[in-house]
């Protein structure tokens, strides 16, 4: 039977669309609207369950709508553990924050893992399966193209052993991997957000979904607005969480084309100016075919490991342009001045609508792009969830129960 709480949660669902009267900066008359909803606490500092109500929970959850396509997280849950396992989203937090601290890399890393298992198939943890017993053809979604170079398989494992010793079989993979991400954002410097509980795990994973449908970094504006629209996100939204690109690092595999060999011309990029196309270079040195002792030499001439290898967009802002240190404005300041690292990400000013998206997002503090990916991070975690009797809860992140 439902909770008070979750049936006050529908009652604003359907006095929501009194929102949707404000029209946003950059945005016409006709076109959907940021929404006005209080800002959650945006720093490690604040990380703290008491500081954020279940009033901002639902103004937030009312704060957008799902495509009908999608399985939308409506039987999802706040504290959805609270009889079960009261400590799991403490444990999941302790254990984030302690990584962190040691390995200032891994909230990109979940980031990305997140998104990668919520963009197939929705947000089941099908990304984490591997019953490949160690053979690479094996069809699963961490041996497609764009899932071979995800990281932080090894610290979803290290939450979920903790979880299984204090409350076995209780808290789903699905459900740790979306508290970790949101913690590690959070201690980015990123916003806060609520996780509403109660995911379950997918049987099987999704080879050819995975590849074929992950966005890829030399995609058009065309393709990746396509692939987000598929999964029920606007213009403004993808804008949003690409903006996820400002922590962390960009690889060199991801931009050695577009630097060597841009769509198989053997020259760079031609958009890229010329300042910015020498910086890139020195950053990421052409790769031929170069054998992994001569990559491992790299690495050890300059002192960095392999998932330091690349760049930040940090890194992409001239000296003379000034941005802060965390989840702030200088992808969209980077994008502005031609400084994409991505080409996915460059084309985002090709097209009126999603240039006039980043040019907003970069002309003040940060603060309505903070909310925006609040709003999208919520509404990404949502997509095509298993709840109740579909799906189950792994004891082994990795593998199937009964496998």
């Amino acid at each position: 039977m439902p909770s008070c709480f979750n049936c006050w949660i529908v009652l604003v669902l359907l006095i929501s669309v009194l929102l949707s009267l404000r029209n946003p900066r950059g945005e016409t008359e006709t076109e959907e609207p940021w929404d006005p909803f209080s800002t959650p606490p945006s720093s490690a500092s604040s990380f703290s369950d008491s500081s954020f109500s279940l009033r901002d929970s639902s103004v937030i959850l009312a704060s957008f709508g799902f495509n009908e396509r999608i399985r939308d997280g409506s039987n999802l849950e706040y504290d959805f553990y609270h009889d079960t396992c009261p400590q799991a989203e403490n444990v999941v937090r302790s254990i984030v924050t302690r990584i962190y601290f040691d390995q200032r890399n891994v909230s990109a890393a979940l980031l990305r893992l997140f998104f990668h298992d919520c963009f197939i198939e929705g947000c089941d943890a099908s990304v984490l399966l591997d019953d490949s017993n160690g053979d690479r053809n094996h069809p699963i979604e961490r041996n497609a193209v764009p899932n071979r170079t995800l990281r932080g398989f090894d610290k979803i494992d290290m939450i979920k052993e903790a979880l299984e010793q204090a409350c076995p079989g209780a808290v789903s993979c699905a459900d740790i991997l979306a508290l970790a991400a949101r913690d590690g954002i959070v201690l980015a410097g990123g916003p806060y957000y609520p996780v509403l509980t109660g995911r379950k795990d997918s049987y099987q994973s999704f080879y050819e979904e995975a590849l074929n449908e992950i966005p890829r970094p030399d995609d058009n504006i065309t393709r990746t607005l396509h692939l987000f629209a598929f999964r029920g996100f606007n213009e403004r939204e993808t804008v949003s969480l690409l903006g996820g690109h400002n922590i962390g690092k960009i690889g060199c595999d991801f931009i050695q084309e577009r630097l060597y060999n841009f769509q198989g011309t053997g020259l760079p990029d031609p958009s890229i100016p010329p300042d910015f196309l020498q910086q890139m270079r020195l950053e990421c040195p052409e790769n031929k075919s170069a054998s992994n002792d001569e990559l491992s030499a790299f690495k050890n001439s300059r002192r960095i490991s392999e998932s330091e290898i690349g760049m930040s967009y940090l890194q992409a802002l001239s000296s003379s342009i000034s941005s802060g240190v965390g989840f702030d404005t200088h992808y969209y300041q980077s994008l502005l001045r031609g400084r994409g690292l991505l080409f996915a990400d460059q084309q985002l000013m090709a097209l009126e609508k999603t240039a006039r998206l980043v040019s907003a997002y970069a002309s003040d503090d940060g603060s309505t792009f903070r909310m925006d990916f609040a709003r999208v991070m919520l509404k990404m975690s949502n997509l095509d969830v298993l709840t109740g009797l579909q799906g189950q809860v792994r004891l082994n992140c990795s593998l199937p129960v009964g496998a």
